[in-house]
């Protein structure tokens, strides 16, 4: 029978293999890996493999007559490692994982980037959360909104350390400690700890690590922040700038259906309390929050600092105008519209006719001009809904109910998409 041996190799100094690892690799008959692996790890008498994909590297199994493989994976087999897509190979054409009755496959595990940097910073990992941006679109700063710690393996493209830090500090989190890993194991190993804001112009070595956490309350205001529908008023920054309200606000953005990754416009934002609820709900999307008031604009940028939202655009300027060079959206909210319902409605449909449109209404003119609309354009998809709030307010000894203006929701929606 076969035996083939699927290795983590930990970062790549020799010294940093398991004894099992560094056993089986002298017992293998064929050893199979990139080459820097090989020439780390195999002997020189040694029969060896370049082979760096899975499809490569099984193909050499299949065809090779050597009755012991060794296949060589950087770090650990079991965290974010190519041994992944090797095992689906192994299921799809042995049926198990482990083999059949003609090859028997075996793991052995290595000491990946996550454990050894954790371990040098002399810090416990039972509760930190790991998050490869290698070669990958998750956004840093929106899962340091949902983890008080991190940590991030990076790439040399597009998530280098350098790029990820600007990321953190744009979002007003500049102040956060952050420590980075450079050529972890080998004799020149760097470690660098600081300030986020201090490494926003300094370079790293590709394939940095990264380790963030949030120690205080004062590190990041967005702690007691929740992900669900429903931001307590007080919690943003107002000024006298209307600001939709967090009932109506919660029933708005529940009508819109929304995805993560959704491409969503708020129109007529105001102080940006329904983009910033749209921009948590679509973490791996955009949201443009369109104003055309100087104060507002100027409003909604503090407080997509203050929530840390990097997926939170503000485009100043009068709607439809503002919108014309934007992406495609999938969805849209209207607060305000400058007297501009009609024409940006026949804009939004232009960019997207599935597109799904709410819009608030709190006047018996706007929602007569809204079911206007929707006969205009042909909405077959339609919801209305209105709303009266009354909250509970204490007056010497008695709680007493003072109700807000009523709201009209209004949803629409081509039924063709």
């Amino acid at each position: 029978m076969k035996k083939v041996y699927v290795i983590g190799i930990g970062m790549g100094n020799p010294g940093g293999i398991t004894l099992e690892g560094k056993l089986k690799i002298e017992e293998s008959d064929l050893v199979i890996g990139a080459r820097r692996m090989l020439n780390a790890f195999a002997a020189e008498n040694q029969k060896q493999c370049d082979a760096i994909t899975s499809a490569d590297i099984f193909a050499q199994i299949e065809k090779s007559d050597a009755q012991i493989i060794s296949v060589l994976m950087s770090g650990d087999i079991g965290f974010y490692s190519g041994a992944k897509k090797l095992r689906e190979l192994f299921v799809l054409n042995y049926g198990s994982f482990l083999g059949n009755d003609e090859v028997c496959v075996s793991y052995v595990p290595g000491i990946s980037s996550f454990v050894y940097f954790l371990s040098k910073l002399g810090l416990p990992w039972e509760d930190v959360v790991p998050v490869s941006l290698h070669g990958r679109d998750n956004d840093p700063v929106q899962e340091l909104r949902k983890h008080a710690k991190l940590f991030f393996l990076t790439d040399s493209d597009n998530n280098t350390v350098r790029k990820i830090c600007q990321q953190i500090n744009d979002a007003g989190f500049g102040k956060l400690q952050i420590s980075i890993g450079e050529k972890l194991s080998y004799p020149d190993e760097k470690i660098t700890t600081g300030k986020v804001e201090d490494f926003v112009n300094v370079e790293f070595e590709s394939l940095s690590v990264i380790y963030l956490e949030r120690k205080a309350q004062n590190d990041c205001e967005f702690l007691n922040f929740k992900d669900t529908l429903g931001i307590n008023d007080e919690m943003f920054i107002r000024t006298k700038v209307p600001m939709t309200k967090e009932e109506v606000r919660t029933v708005s953005v529940s009508k819109m259906n929304l995805k993560d990754t959704d491409c969503v416009y708020d129109i007529g934002a105001g102080t940006g309390s329904v983009s910033i609820e749209l921009a948590i709900a679509c973490r791996k999307g955009e949201v443009y929050a369109v104003e055309i008031d100087e104060e507002a604009a100027d409003l909604i940028g503090e407080n997509k600092a203050k929530f840390g939202l990097s997926n939170l655009h503000v485009i100043r300027g009068a709607a439809p105008c503002a919108m014309k060079n934007l992406p495609k959206p999938d969805k849209a909210f209207i607060g305000g519209s400058k007297g501009n319902l009609k024409e940006i409605i026949s804009d939004l449909l232009e960019k997207n006719p599935n597109i799904r449109i709410v819009a608030n209404a709190v006047s018996l003119e706007a929602i007569s001009e809204l079911t206007g609309l929707i006969k205009h354009f042909e909405f077959e998809d339609t919801q209305v809904v209105q709303m009266s709030v009354a909250r509970s307010k204490k007056l010497g000894n008695y709680n007493l109910m003072m109700g807000q203006n009523p709201v009209f929701i209004v949803a629409m929606q081509h039924s063709n998409s």
